[in-house]
């Protein structure tokens, strides 16, 4: 038990350290390549916080816990959005660009309709991992696309002020706080998964309910920490770009990857309500942005819809019975 706790509050004062690295990385390195905070929220921090689904997911498909592998996946969205954008918003509200509602999140519902699709015939087999990993690489593509065509219009504009870009001589000590960034808060969360997983067994929770409630959270403190820390130092763009580009890595990499390395499957009667909660939160994303700002009256309804969830499921989800 003490362990437990010790392994909890080292892990927050990880997540701590490691969000404020991340956002300082992160924005300066922005700077650097001139290009936006967006840009790089979408990509390097996106995936370098999505680093704890990826190995938990794969080391449950590697030994045949399809559940943990999909319930992660899925919990872990329903969390990037319920909880991580319900506190951030509350903390401080959030401002969004018109781009990301007109490109990035709509393609992260589409990311999610698609993969509620392919489970409709009982499992994500590996045809449709290698779908997903595709589709992932061809995203990213496209992102550095756009990011090389903001560029060259930022370039433009400099030269027509006379100006010149700033130069990139601080690059590598900027990517130096972004990885030590990421590096603090997957060691966090790991802490805080381990300590958390430990107690929730203790009390007989089952595995699929373990996976998309404390496992999911914990596998999300990365983009918790980094959210936040990035609403306090008003970086709006790389809390919601975050957010938005994780739940993508998580559908297209993660998943994916779990996929591929064993094929998955999907008891759907017990997922469904997961798949529901999803997709809804993914819609009511959009809807709550309409006006290009998620303020804290819908930050409260996220973060309250989440609160309900995770205590339906840990009423409803299966208790397992205890050992003699």
């Amino acid at each position: 038990m003490l362990l437990n706790a010790a392994l909890l509050i080292a892990g927050l004062i990880a997540l701590f350290y490691g969000g404020n690295w991340l956002v300082r990385g992160a924005s300066n390195l922005a700077m650097s390549f001139g290009v936006s905070v967006l840009v790089i929220a979408l990509t390097f921090v996106a995936i370098g916080t999505s680093m704890p689904e990826l190995l938990v997911s794969l080391q449950a498909a590697l030994i045949g816990k399809s559940d943990f592998a999909l319930g992660n996946v899925i919990g872990s969205n329903i969390a990037n959005i319920g909880l991580i954008l319900g506190l951030t918003g509350l903390i401080a509200p959030l401002s969004v660009k018109a781009i990301l509602l007109r490109r990035e999140i709509p393609i992260m519902i589409l990311f999610s309709i698609s993969v509620v699709a392919l489970t409709l015939d009982g499992d994500i087999n590996r045809l449709d991992g290698l779908i997903l990993l595709v589709a992932f690489v061809a995203f990213n593509v496209m992102l550095y696309r756009w990011a090389k065509r903001e560029r060259n219009e930022r370039d433009r504009r400099l030269a027509d002020l006379d100006e010149t870009p700033q130069s990139g001589r601080n690059r590598g000590r900027e990517f130096t706080w972004l990885l030590l960034g990421i590096l603090a808060l997957a060691l966090g969360s790991r802490m805080m998964v381990e300590g958390a997983v430990n107690l929730a067994r203790m009390v007989g929770l089952s595995e699929l309910v373990i996976a998309v409630t404390l496992v999911a959270f914990g596998t999300s403190l990365p983009e918790l920490a980094a959210s936040i820390s990035a609403a306090y130092h008003r970086e709006t763009d790389l809390a919601i770009g975050n957010v938005v580009g994780s739940n993508i890595a998580n559908l297209l990499l993660i998943l994916g990857a779990a996929a591929f390395v064993q094929p998955i499957a999907v008891k759907r009667a017990e997922a469904q309500l997961e798949f529901v909660v999803m997709l809804a939160f993914a819609v009511l994303l959009i809807l709550f942005l309409r006006n290009h700002r998620l303020g804290r009256r819908q930050s409260a309804l996220f973060l309250g819809a989440y609160v309900a969830f995770i205590i339906y499921s840990l009423a409803t989800g299966g208790v397992t019975s205890q050992p003699g």
